[in-house]
């Protein structure tokens, strides 16, 4: 069993990256390692981030560790909201008015396509690996079914008619720009082998 430190607080996050990697992995977030402190993302990229809170982690915990950040990135929009995502509507960080704001900015707007990106920062050993997962699709013009979290009853992924809100974690977690990024990571740790983690 081998246990890998998640640098996040998000305990939906953890929890579908456990599903994805399946058995053999343990995912501690933040809380788990005694790391209460809120790590500011106050880089520009999705790259800074992930890399800021990764080296956060090892620097001061000493844990090799795994960070990512996720954008969803709307053609229409010129690539937003992108790396401020969870942020979109304000600091509060409420995915109800992340949306809201969202399908108003595309009210008109003659193309709906976007993207969800994940970049994962693997710092293991004395390496420092940048991993990315992309899931191309576009925005509904309304909320359609209840699972998931954040963007989820909005975005519909290339090849299907709902959006992952209704198609649920089975089929997300086969497809999703998080399980693309998760699976390079699994073969970038098992190539580099796991004694360490």
């Amino acid at each position: 069993m081998h246990t890998l430190v998640f640098a996040t607080n998000n305990p939906h996050k953890a929890q579908e990256v456990e599903q994805i990697l399946g058995p053999g992995f343990i995912i501690k977030t933040l809380k788990d390692i005694g790391c209460l402190e809120d790590i500011e993302e106050t880089e520009p990229t999705l790259e800074g981030n992930a890399l800021l809170k990764a080296r956060y982690v090892k620097e001061k915990y000493g844990y090799d560790c795994f960070s990512e950040d996720t954008g969803l990135e709307v053609e229409a929009l010129d690539g937003a909201p992108g790396v401020h995502t969870a942020r979109y509507a304000g600091e509060g960080r409420d995915p109800e008015d992340n949306i809201k704001l969202l399908l108003k900015n595309l009210e008109g707007k003659s193309t709906r396509k976007a993207q969800f990106r994940t970049v994962i920062a693997l710092l293991m050993k004395d390496q420092e690996i940048l991993l990315q997962g992309i899931c191309p699709g576009s925005i509904a013009t309304q909320k359609h079914g209840t699972g998931g979290f954040g963007y989820d009853p909005v975005f519909i992924p290339e090849g299907y008619t709902d959006t992952f809100a209704v198609l649920g974690y089975d089929v997300k977690n086969k497809i999703s720009h998080r399980a693309r990024a998760i699976a390079q990571l699994l073969e970038t740790i098992r190539a580099n082998s796991t004694e360490s983690l």
